[in-house]
């Protein structure tokens, strides 16, 4: 027996539409590639997404047919996300920091057929423009006295060809299961591959992004979303924010701590989103400026994804921004939400040291992800906190495989996706990350984690940011060496870091060697690109050998 329900597709549309209705007056505020400062509200948002699905129907975009963007985080991008989607054309949104033949091969693979870009990438536009098999259509993503002057077929103007269409336009119904928008990862191993995410898909990972335990977005907040729109839907931030009528301030490409800074201040921010290389720009920033008061922002949460959250980085929000921390782990694959770090009632007891390891970990698991462990057999661990494992998922908003097949069949035969990553989790349901699979060190048959080397060399004052790797070793296999960047202005020695180590983790876990550098390889989602140091230092000899 069916229930009596009416049967209404879950459809990207409705959330712009809901926000236009409900929180019609709510602001938009975008820090533009241009310099200035933009005002909007949901429904203008909504009025110009509008605008976006008459201009792509006017280019002979078809449902289904791809449409790239390479663009920040602004109202042009956010009117696309909805305008695109909701016509039933596929959003694809082009991580502008890979390297341009990645680029180049991923919208080829995509097969995009119109591509919009903020000036800021007119330069790369030029340069990949000549190998676009399909694009028919570049959008600068501006005004006409902003216009770049570069030598691209096709060139059009986003304020020319959205300002002339009719903000009517009726959205389309059709099968919830339809692809929404398309996410390639990162690719640091082999060709970026693309997740595929449908409308379906993205409403339920928006529902459970509000809740109390998750994210708890409301329209209460308001809401500086650092983290790029090229990065897996924004962290989904977008969609709830719609949903909601969160005001949203969007601070394009202006990510430097004195812009970031200023923008929370001016718009009083209360919960704001990024990877921990953009937090450690904000914190140089006071740093540079000790007369400052970061508690006058008003910031009281801060989302942090990409990286494992440190202990320097999650108390210096607490004690001087006076922030909580939410962290969370997911990926492209994963829409992103995997798990997100909440305490649990019976917590709130704990002496502070027992608090922070907690609250370090990087979550438990929300509605709709399945959680396992396995080993090298695939057979179940269990969940003690001390077993760890390959992590696996599964649920309605994690991918089936990747688009056209690359890779071929990615699921086991629960239907859980392998995600790469080495993990522990609690009898609480608390994942830790050990490490990633590849990056793990094996060390005379046993695991040291990269992750929590690096956590405790950056609890050291000196240090800035740290990352670990494995050295070839004749006796053990690999050995760990630590690569560290120094704070401005602060010293430490070798031999001070591995005294500060000796304190905070297993003796045998203790590197081998430290290398400093000026800055460490990042990849384009600003996670520390291993590949890199392991090719920079495979000459490094290890004094113990």
């Amino acid at each position: 027996m069916l229930g009596l329900m009416q049967d209404r597709p879950l459809l990207i549309s409705s959330l712009i539409e809901h926000a236009a209705t409900f929180h019609p007056a709510t602001e938009i505020v975008s820090r533009l590639p241009e310099g200035h400062v933009h005002r909007t509200t949901w429904r203008g948002v909504r009025d110009t997404s509008k605008q976006v699905a008459n201009a792509l129907k006017g280019l002979g975009i078809q449902p289904g047919d791809r449409v790239g963007t390479l663009a920040w985080n602004s109202y042009r991008h956010l009117a696309l996300y909805f305008g695109v989607s909701g016509s039933g054309a596929v959003l694809h949104t082009v991580n502008p920091r890979l390297f341009p033949e990645q680029i180049d091969y991923i919208v080829n693979h995509a097969e995009d057929q119109v591509l919009f870009f903020d000036i800021t990438f007119a330069p790369l536009v030029e340069k990949i423009a000549p190998l676009l098999k399909t694009v028919k259509h570049f959008i600068a993503m501006t005004d006409r006295a902003h216009m770049p002057a570069i030598n691209v077929p096709n060139l059009l103007c986003w304020d020319e060809l959205i300002g002339a269409q009719s903000n009517q336009f009726t959205w389309p119904e059709f099968d919830e299961r339809t692809a929404s928008s398309l996410c390639y990862t990162s690719g640091t191993t082999g060709n970026p591959k693309g997740v595929l995410y449908s409308h379906r898909s993205t409403m339920l990972h928006t529902l459970m992004e509000l809740a109390p335990d998750t994210f708890g977005v409301s329209s209460e907040e308001t809401i500086m979303l650092i983290v790029p729109m090229f990065h897996a839907n924004a962290w989904g931030t977008p969609y709830a924010a719609a949903m909601v009528g969160t005001k949203l301030v969007l601070p394009g490409p202006h990510l430097d701590g004195a812009s970031v800074y200023a923008l929370m201040r001016d718009e009083r921010v209360t919960f704001s989103q990024g990877v921990p290389t953009v937090w450690m720009m904000l914190f140089g920033y006071v740093d540079a400026n000790p007369g400052l008061d970061p508690k006058e922002l008003g910031l009281k949460r801060v989302g942090i994804g990409g990286a494992a959250v440190s202990r320097a980085m999650l108390e210096r929000f607490e004690n001087q921004f006076g922030a909580e921390v939410v962290q969370g782990w997911g990926m492209t694959e994963t829409s992103p939400i995997g798990v997100i770090s909440k305490l649990l009632k019976k917590h709130a007891a704990l002496p502070e040291e027992e608090l922070v390891k907690i609250k370090l970990k990087q979550g438990r698991g929300v509605w709709g992800v399945d959680l396992k462990i396995v080993d090298e057999e695939g057979k179940s661990l269990p969940w003690d906190g001390v077993a760890y494992g390959h992590l696996h998922v599964r649920g309605p908003w994690i991918t089936s495989g990747y688009f056209k097949s690359e890779g071929g069949s990615v699921l086991d035969a629960e239907g859980y996706f392998p995600t790469g990553d080495v993990a522990t989790i609690d009898p609480d349901g608390f994942l830790q990350l050990v490490d990633r699979a590849k990056d793990v060190i094996k060390s005379g048959g046993e695991w040291i984690s990269s992750i929590d080397l690096e956590n405790a060399a950056m609890s050291h004052p000196a240090v800035a940011e740290a990352a670990v790797i494995g050295i070839a070793h004749p006796k053990w296999q690999e050995r760990p060496l630590l690569v560290v960047v120094k704070r401005p202005g602060q010293e430490v020695t070798r031999e001070q870091v591995l005294a500060h180590l000796e304190a905070r983790v297993a003796k045998w876990w203790l590197p081998d060697d430290v290398a400093f550098v000026a800055e460490l390889p990042h990849t384009a989602t600003g996670k520390i690109l291993k590949t890199k140091l392991r090719e920079q230092f495979k000459q490094h000899v290890l004094p113990t050998i």
